[in-house]
């Protein structure tokens, strides 16, 4: 069991250092081409580099004599339910990040760790201090982070926070799915459904064209083989051999390493939005950051969910 839970959160770790990462490259992507594009090309990339994934996965079941799941109903609702809250929270994301600093958009989106124990406080589960006190924390740190000195808030760290309420239920989903179905064939189903929705919306109100996606071809392929095929894989499998207590705080360093690679990069002469962050937003990420980290903290042992 320990192996096991090992391995979850070495997996989790690893997930977490490429999407904090990734973050770049979906800030350089933007500037070439729309949200919408760039997120439906780089999902259905996803898609595609996880299929031959699956077929070798399978043959290696079959030669073992292991059951091969199917396409059941289960597998197809979950991939479906993953990928609209996909599609909805990396599109807002991504359409954020045209007016916000990599580093920033790391920390609001880590949020979703505030966010999941405050959803299931509406399920029925009583609020405790530690919880009440982590909100109060993030909250001071938000604004910190996102209102300037004259009270006005960028849109790009509004839409963030919306994304990390979309990422919230995209969790939650996945919570509620990995333990029932094979968790490669749900990560390559829920990319499919978001490239098919972006890419259907890129083509039906915007006009594409291809030189602008060939400049970022490097983003492109980081996000959609890396974050899509590669990260959120290991997400799905990680969370079936850890506790969620593990998990989220492992998930929540992507915020760390987003800004860390932001600080890196600039100090290195690249162009990024929003550039470095100030040291008012720097006091505010970690005050963020240790409301992400206090809320996973529980005072009694709680029954592993997934």
């Amino acid at each position: 069991m320990k192996n096991q839970k090992l391995k979850g959160n070495l997996l989790l770790f690893l997930a977490a250092f490429i999407w904090g990462t990734s973050f770049i490259a979906q800030s350089k992507g933007v500037e070439s081409i729309s949200p919408v594009a760039f997120n439906g090309i780089r999902s259905m990339l996803g898609a595609i580099v996880l299929f031959p994934v699956i077929l070798l996965l399978d043959n290696g079941k079959r030669k073992r004599g292991i059951p091969v799941q199917k396409a059941d109903k289960t597998l197809l609702l979950g991939g479906i339910i993953c990928g609209i809250f996909l599609c909805l929270a990396t599109t807002v994301q991504t359409a954020g990040m045209v007016y916000t600093s990599p580093g920033k958009a790391g920390f609001i989106t880590a949020l979703y760790m505030v966010f999941i124990p405050i959803v299931e406080l509406f399920l029925g589960k009583k609020p405790s201090p530690v919880i009440l006190l982590s909100v109060l924390i993030a909250t001071v740190g938000l604004y910190l982070m996102c209102i300037d000195t004259d009270l006005t808030i960028n849109k790009g760290d509004v839409m963030v926070l919306f994304c990390a309420v979309l990422f919230t239920g995209h969790i939650l989903a996945i919570d509620y799915f990995s333990p029932k179905v094979d968790g490669v064939k749900l990560s390559c189903l829920q990319f499919f459904v978001c490239g098919v929705l972006n890419m259907g919306s890129m083509f039906l109100f915007e006009s594409p064209e291809l030189m602008p996606i060939l400049r970022c071809w490097m983003s492109i392929g980081y996000s959609g083989i890396m974050s899509c095929g590669v990260a959120y894989t290991l997400q799905i499998v990680g969370q079936k051999y850890t506790d969620p207590t593990s998990a989220s705080i492992l998930m929540s360093l992507e915020s760390v390493f987003a800004t860390l690679s932001t600080v890196v990069l600039v100090a290195l002469g690249w162009s990024l939005t929003g550039g470095a962050l100030t040291p008012r937003e720097i006091i505010g990420c970690v005050l963020m950051f240790v409301a992400i980290i206090l809320v996973q903290l529980p005072s009694k042992p709680q029954k592993a969910i997934v």
